[in-house]
């Protein structure tokens, strides 16, 4: 069974042959600006102009909290927005991390990724700015990815 393999590196620079899916966490109020996203917008203007296409129109369709937009970078390179986060800061409801919307938007990547034959590329999800916990994290993904099979590299910075 494939599992979850531990790098030091870049996860807009994804290791490895095949197609690859970057998975990142969003918020659900249309902010890009902090964090992760920075990175990716370095690299890729599409993600960004995707997602903030994305929320301006969520009248007319799925943006909300679990939703995932699959953005394509390259012949080869995927991009998951993921909406995980419910506003940016903490406050009041306590940190903005979703772990339901995380869970349900895992489980999207995990069909999408299948379809593409893609392994799933990413950051220490809803970690950073979002203030979740990666021992809460980790468990959705072995449960999400891992059991259906598709190989995940997470990435630490530096």
């Amino acid at each position: 069974m494939p599992g979850i393999t531990y790098v030091r590196g870049d996860a807009t620079a994804p290791q490895g042959k095949g197609v690859k899916l970057i998975v990142h966490v969003c918020n659900d109020l249309g902010g890009w600006g902090k964090g992760f996203v920075l990175a990716l917008s370095r690299r890729w203007p599409e993600p960004e102009a995707a997602y903030r296409r994305w929320h301006r129109e969520r009248a007319g369709n799925d943006f909300g909290l679990g939703a995932v937009q699959f953005v394509q970078v390259s012949p080869y390179v995927w991009v998951a927005n993921m909406v995980g986060q419910r506003g940016m800061r903490t406050g009041s409801n306590g940190v903005p991390v979703r772990y339901e919307a995380i869970d349900e938007g895992l489980r999207k990547a995990a069909v999408r990724a299948a379809g593409l034959g893609a392994s799933v590329h990413m950051p220490r999800i809803g970690c950073g700015l979002a203030g979740g916990t990666w021992s809460r994290i980790e468990p959705l993904i072995t449960e999400r990815l891992v059991k259906a099979g598709v190989e995940v590299t997470v990435y630490d910075h530096g």
